[in-house]
């Protein structure tokens, strides 16, 4: 039994697909219809749109979405957090200070 070779659609033509099959009065099947894929195909671009997965539609309206970037926000939240536990801690200890100096 011969395997049946994968189509490999671009970024593009799959945002497009999603986006199309999103309009009013359109379904999925008519625009899988006619772009000559299946409508459980489009499903499967629209879930994977909508999770952000880290191997498909890492950019959404200029927003980077990819693992790569979403590590990075989460250390400078971090780090964010932790200057601010210091700042407060260092406010404390100068108030601390000022009184005993009166």
């Amino acid at each position: 039994m011969a395997r049946k070779k994968h189509q490999h659609y671009t970024e593009e033509f799959r945002k497009e697909a999603v986006k199309r099959s999103e309009a009013p009065g359109v379904t999925q099947a008519q625009v899988a219809k006619e772009l000559g894929i299946s409508a459980q195909q489009i499903s499967n671009w629209k879930r994977q749109f909508t999770r952000l997965s880290d191997k498909q539609f890492n950019t959404v309206d200029g927003v980077d979405y990819s693992k790569q970037e979403s590590e990075e926000l989460r250390r400078l939240k971090r780090e964010n957090k932790r200057l601010k536990e210091e700042m407060e801690f260092l406010k404390k200890v100068s108030a601390y200070f000022a009184k005993d100096q009166e």
